[in-house]
């Protein structure tokens, strides 16, 4: 029998991923057609009698417009940016119909040139000012009863009416326009406003970015969308992002850096109140001159026991070869197999020259699996090969797919190993294939070492993870490094920490909280070589900052992810629990286990629950029982797929650097499922059977007929969790103070609403949610009603 608690899931995890859609639109109103003058005069039909009233045929309501392509290019020079929008509209009704496409300016941009054409013909854009553009965006809002398009009020607007659009027709509208982009403490930021409410979710949605700078670039970051970075040398990258039935719907922002240092140190913070949150990037970008990377010792420590026969081996082995071709000249390897005992290859380190590479190569081909697996036997071995004096990073690249059997088995004892002065000046990356792995053990070690560990499911592949991780830490620029704040500013649970290795290409975001403000003194040290290095750069954290409400969440995402992971290896307290059911109701950060917690407590405190679906799992006691065993077995498993799977969703959140995008992720698990589940799936918890789908929103601007047909769904807009309980999208804040607040009701699109927004525009994206909204501003509980 499938449960409701988990058909929850459904929703709740799909919703921050909606198709991604280029800001540009058309607006066709409910029954307008094109004009009779300006279309071809028509044939007048002969008379004929009048059908019985109960016979004459009503006129179906408009379809939306279906936008089929969307294709963005984006040239930056130092920091003038040109972008071109290409979007591809078609009309599936039997009808002419007009319309109004409206492309709202990207939020502070200043626009200097903007030119536009329809099927290749160009068009003038009228250009509204903010104040004039309110008037359409509030009477759009009003006509439509869709509030989708608020989100843009206060912005300037292009406007171009376009008629007719003939039936099954297409409309090529292609615009360009050229901005300043402006620059914040050696950020540069560039945005590009996306479309709230996509009708139609199949759209596929391509960016292309190119950045050129005369100065070194640093840092190149997207704190919405997971963007593909290829640099080419120190002063070019191209950035990439492709969307096919699933995009990203907030706004398309990334930042860049550039900065003459070898390490570049950014700073971007948001702040409400006496704390405030904050990123700080590091990042020494693409170095040309690899005289400055350092040289690095890496074993290879591979499972070879009976389990790794077939596809498994076959990926280690092209993994491995991978690994050894792309090794640097100056740097020196070793490879050891182990199963029931272990071998190693050259029995020490060697040199990387064409003698030793052909060696490995040949000895890689032969490895066979056989036997159990002696880990502790393996790590010893691994551990005693690392020079006693060495100023070179230290890697050991472990692969099982398997628990010890051989020799010393137990966890605890195995992980002793690694708590030695030479075990931590030591990075193990370990890579656990299949279920069958000790992710306790593997992710103690791990810690232990300031690395990280991969989870490899059966059906993926092991040979790109191995071969992707090892291209990225190829070339490493700074180890152990620390971070100090030298001023009246106070930085505490930082994330990650301790800090990782930096290597060059890559770049570390770090997330934290802090309190004061004013000019402050970063200092980033670590080892380079045989020399200690320091960079020190300048930032201020300002009083008050509110325009990245991104900030916050990704430090919460982190924040819970640690939590989850203390309890997982550590064991559950109350305050543990607390914490994370708390963050991850006030930032919505649903996976299947803080989605639990959070229904638990409410269940336990007897508080008013956020929607009907949660009320659903009160009176459920089988889907409690279901949801229970599996919170307790990921806690408490320590192989097997509950465990696997919540070391991933934590690992995820843990290193997250992308806004929204670690549950989209976490959907995928699908440990036991046979096919990866659908865009609308809940995700696949091992041993629990999910059923449901998401629904369409009830309303959008593409297509304003109404419907009953509402989903229980979550969002975060402007800073704030919001949750729905049928056509109601209430704020997380209200059920915390709905006893000491007082309520005012305002009506939909009436004088006193957008007044309000005027007021405080804080609100704007929070009434954009919907027509029926509850949320907490100062000690008001604001009711939105129709």
């Amino acid at each position: 029998m499938k449960r409701i608690f988990w058909a929850v899931l459904v929703v709740l995890l799909a919703v921050n991923f909606q198709s991604a859609s280029a800001a540009g639109l058309i607006v066709v109103e409910p029954g307008k057609e094109a004009p009779d003058h300006i279309l071809p005069p028509r044939p007048i039909p002969p008379p004929r009698p009048s059908p019985p009233i109960h016979h004459i045929p009503i006129r179906p309501a408009l379809l939306p417009l279906e936008t089929q392509q969307q294709k963005v290019d984006v040239t930056i020079r130092e920091q003038i940016a040109r972008t071109e929008v290409e979007q591809v509209f078609y009309n599936p009704n039997g009808q002419r119909i007009e319309g109004t496409f409206l492309f709202p300016v990207p939020k502070g941009a200043q626009i200097d040139k903007f030119t536009m054409d329809i099927n290749g013909q160009p068009v003038q854009a009228e250009l509204l000012k903010a104040d004039k553009a309110k008037a359409i965006y509030e009477e759009i809002v009003r006509k439509l009863k869709d509030p989708a398009l608020l989100e843009y009020a206060g912005r300037d607007l292009y406007k171009v009416r376009i008629f007719p659009i003939e039936p099954q027709e297409k409309k090529r509208i292609k615009l360009t326009y050229t901005q300043l982009l402006k620059e914040d403490q050696g950020l540069v930021e560039y945005a590009l406003p996306l479309n709230p409410d996509a009708a139609d979710k199949r759209t596929p949605l391509a960016i292309k970015v190119q950045i050129d700078s005369r100065t070194p670039l640093k840092t190149i970051y997207s704190p919405t969308h997971s963007v593909e970075v290829k640099r080419a040398g120190d002063r070019k990258a191209t950035l990439g992002y492709e969307a096919g039935s699933s995009g990203n719907a907030r706004n398309f922002q990334i930042f860049f850096a550039r900065q003459t240092d070898e390490i570049g140190i950014q700073l971007l913070t948001q702040r409400d109140g006496d704390e405030g949150h904050f990123l700080l990037f590091l990042s020494p970008g693409q170095w040309e001159d690899k005289s400055k990377v350092m040289p690095k010792d890496v074993l290879f420590v591979v499972d070879t026991s009976g389990s790794m026969a077939g596809k498994k081996m076959e990926q280690a082995r092209k993994a491995l070869q991978f690994c050894v071709e792309n090794l640097n000249d100056k740097d020196r390897f070793e490879i050891v197999r182990f199963s029931t005992e272990t071998e190693p290859l050259f029995n020490g380190l060697r040199d990387v020259n064409k003698e030793s590479r052909q060696k490995a190569q040949t000895f890689v081909e032969g490895l066979k699996p056989i036997g159990g697996t002696a880990i502790h036997a393996a790590l010893q071995t691994a551990l005693k090969l690392r020079p006693d004096a060495t100023d070179r990073p230290f890697v050991i690249i472990f692969v099982t797919d398997g628990m010890p059997t051989v020799g010393e088995t137990r966890p605890e004892t195995i992980v002793q190993l690694v708590t030695s002065e030479v075990a931590r000046k030591t990075r193990i990356f370990c890579f656990g294939v299949g279920h069958d792995v000790n992710t306790h053990l593997l992710d103690n070690i791990t810690e232990q070492t300031r690395a990280v560990s991969t989870y490899v499911l059966p059906e993926e592949d092991l040979e790109l993870k191995l071969s992707s991780f090892f291209a990225r830490i190829k070339d490493p620029v700074l180890a152990n490094p620390e971070l100090k704040v030298k001023g009246n500013v106070t930085v505490k649970l930082l994330y990650p920490s301790p800090l990782p290795d930096l290597f060059n290409g890559d770049q570390l975001v770090v997330a934290g909280t802090f309190k004061g403000h004013g000019a402050v003194a970063i200092e980033l040290t670590g080892q380079s070589g045989k020399s200690k290095k320091t960079i020190t750069h300048e930032v201020t954290f300002p009083k008050s900052s509110n325009e990245y409400d991104f900030i916050p969440r990704l430090w919460a995402m982190r924040r819970v992810g640690w939590l989850m992971d203390e309890i997982r290896l550590r064991g559950e307290n109350a305050e543990l629990r607390d914490e994370v059911t708390d963050l991850a109701r006030r930032y919505g950060i649903v996976t299947p286990y803080t989605a639990y917690l959070i229904l638990e407590d409410e269940k336990q405190r007897g508080v008013p629950v956020a929607s009907q679906t949660q009320n659903n799992f009160r009176l459920d006691a089988v889907a409690q029982a279901e949801a229970k065993d599996s919170w307790r077995r990921s806690k408490e498993d320590h192989s097997g797929s509950f465990a696997v799977s919540g070391a991933r969703m934590n690992q995820q959140l843990r290193a997250q650097s992308v806004v929204g995008e670690a549950l989209e992720r976490n959907r995928a698990e699908a440990p036991l499922a046979a096919s990866p589940a659908p865009a609308t799936a809940a995700p696949q918890v091992p041993g629990v059977r999910v059923s449901g789908t998401v629904s369409a929103p009830a309303k959008s601007i593409h297509n304003p007929s109404s419907s009953s047909d509402y989903s229980q769904q979550n969002r975060y807009a402007g800073g704030r969790a919001f949750y729905q309980n049928g056509p109601v999208w209430t704020d997380a804040l209200v059920q915390k103070q709905q006893a000491q607040s007082r309520r005012v009701q305002l009506t939909f699109a009436s004088k006193e609403y957008f007044d309000l927004m005027q007021k405080h525009p804080e609100v704007k994206p929070w009434l954009a949610l919907g027509n029926r909204v509850q949320f907490v501003l100062a000690d008001t509980i604001y009711e939105v009603t129709e």
